[in-house]
């Protein structure tokens, strides 16, 4: 019941437990999280901390609080509670999974490290069920191999493979090659249609799908907050589902019932993803896009949309699905986004007025001691610089200051910039003078917001789909000799560009040039070729061919 996803009959079941047995600990921590499935956070919160209190011993229950309050910013806390889960039972490799998130967004680099090497001396040891040791997620965000990415994909999607063989049988009407040129109806699944980064990015793609060839649906398994995002989606889209509080069972049913020819998941592995709806096989077609930056593992997803720099040939090997390489940048913008009319002072954003102002406006979990010691070594060669970043949980500020004063850097050289809307934030890009990327999961929507914004941006990618995404961003702008070969090259191009005002100007023009004539941008341009892929896929499974990577022209 509650893992096929009817939340409010588990409710009910687990509420009924405790009424019967208030003594229940394993009750109160099971209901917490079907309050939260149902974005009933302090509910959640309130039933998982009754839960440990009812048994301080129930390790299940502490690991369940901690992803709560995790959710919700309690990071510190959350750390404790898993601790002490581990404590209570040191193999509960959940525990431990769950332990790496809030770890690296509190950039406690020696922790994570020392979770990452037992991870490692697990999988060298042959461990069976290595794989539950850590979350897909965080597999594609740590510096891992895609081999070793690809098979904890295998493990999770196997899972949900699984568990829809016990679920509805969904059949689909046999495709004819009469039926190749028919108009296709596009379904679109995502937890993340409100104010979110795929939001910002895709939100000018479903309005500009041509009509006459396609028809668009969106199922929305997220939060259905309102806002300027979801209107303008909703508006984008034919028919705009909210089915959040639906069974997976249900969804992937009426999205059969729908007729979609293609569904689009949006979300994977990522926040808020539910893969036991593509597990179920609602549409004969299913692609990977956007939401999960890699592989899923998974037989029952057909295809992936990506291009030759965030895959290259070299590690094609390492992806389940058939990979649709996309003509400029797998990453889809949208050239319309507004930048207030008013910059803010440098003053009221608590920078200094004249320094020369680097900026990385990743996560902070997205930080790494290699990537951090080199920003520490490049404000130490540009005299009066200072690191923009973005805010994060004040005990991450706080290590990062620490971090700074160990290495001779003076921590008001730090400045952290809070939360702003989106057309306030990409504003106060106006007194950035450069973007310095992050390794091991780069910039992703805040390269496309730098760039949008005239701020040009330094990367240096890895072997991995996530490490490569700015590069990939870089490329489709035009600006290819912004992707450093290592970190030593990164390091000494940005103390060059911040010493040489003209070439830095030179390289500004470029981009705002560039803007609005390479592909980045093209929205229009780009959902065209999105078209071309999803017709080009239709086509051949009307014809009975197998999925096939192709590249799209």
């Amino acid at each position: 019941m509650w893992a096929a996803g009817a939340l409010a009959q588990a409710e009910q079941v687990f509420r009924q437990a405790l009424s019967r047995d208030p003594g229940y600990a394993g009750a109160a921590s099971n209901l917490g999280m079907v309050l939260a499935g149902q974005a009933r956070m302090d509910e959640a919160v309130d039933a998982l901390r009754r839960a440990v209190g009812i048994d301080p011993r129930h390790a299940g229950a502490r690991t369940n609080l901690a992803a709560i309050l995790r959710q919700g910013g309690a990071i510190p806390e959350a750390v404790e509670h898993l601790r002490e889960a581990l404590a209570l039972d040191p193999g509960n490799r959940t525990a431990r999974a769950n332990l790496i998130r809030p770890l690296m967004e509190l950039c406690d680099w020696d922790a994570v490290a020392s979770v990452v090497a037992t991870l490692r001396e697990e999988c060298a040891a042959g461990l069976e069920d290595w794989a539950d040791a850590i979350a897909p997620f965080e597999s594609q965000v740590l510096p891992f191999t895609p081999e070793f990415q690809l098979r904890v994909g295998q493990h999770y999607s196997a899972r949900y493979a699984l568990e829809a063989e016990q679920g509805p049988r969904i059949p689909h009407r046999p495709a004819t090659p009469a039926d190749a040129g028919r108009r296709l109806r596009i379904g679109y699944l995502s937890s993340d249609f409100h104010e979110h980064a795929t939001a910002h990015l895709s939100a000018g793609l479903y309005e500009a799908h041509d009509r006459k060839q396609f028809e668009i649906l969106a199922y929305s398994i997220g939060r259905g907050e309102a806002g300027e995002y979801r209107q303008r989606i909703v508006s984008g889209c034919d028919a705009f589902h909210d089915v959040a509080g639906l069974p997976a069972g249900d969804i992937a049913q009426q999205i059969a019932r729908d007729g979609v020819d293609i569904l689009v998941d949006m979300a994977g592995f990522a926040g808020g993803g539910r893969p036991q709806i593509p597990a179920l096989r609602p549409a004969p077609l299913q692609v990977s896009f956007l939401g999960y930056p890699g592989t899923m593992g998974a037989d029952f997803m057909d295809y992936l949309v990506a291009d030759h720099v965030v895959v290259p040939e070299d590690q094609e090997c390492w992806y389940a699905e058939k990979l649709v390489f996309m003509p400029g940048s797998y990453q889809v913008n949208d050239g319309g986004q507004a930048i207030a009319g008013t910059t803010p002072t440098r003053a009221s954003l608590g920078l200094p007025d004249e320094a020369f102002v680097f900026c990385c406006f990743n996560q902070l979990y997205k930080m790494e001691p290699e990537t951090f010691g080199a920003w520490m070594r490049i404000l130490k060669a540009v005299p009066g610089s200072v690191l923009w970043l973005q805010a994060g949980h004040p005990a991450a500020e706080q290590r990062l200051r620490l971090v700074a004063v160990a290495t001779g850097v003076d921590p008001a050289r730090l400045v952290f910039a809070p939360y702003a809307r989106k057309p306030e934030h990409l504003a106060r890009h106006a007194h950035a003078g450069l973007f310095l990327d992050t390794h091991a999961v780069n910039a992703h929507t805040t390269a496309s917001d730098a760039l949008w914004a005239g701020v040009p941006l330094l990367t240096w990618p890895g072997d991995t789909f996530s490490s490569r995404v700015a590069a990939s961003i870089l490329h489709a702008i035009g600006l290819a000799e912004c992707v450093m070969p290592d970190l030593p090259a990164y390091e000494a191009r940005a103390i060059a560009l911040a010493r040489d005002p003209q070439a830095l100007e030179t390289l500004r023009r470029r981009l705002n040039e560039n803007r609005l004539t390479q592909p980045l941008f093209d929205t229009k341009t780009y959902v065209k070729a999105l078209e071309a892929a999803y017709r080009r896929m239709w086509t051949d499974h009307c014809r009975g061919l197998a999925p096939a990577s192709f590249d799209v022209s």
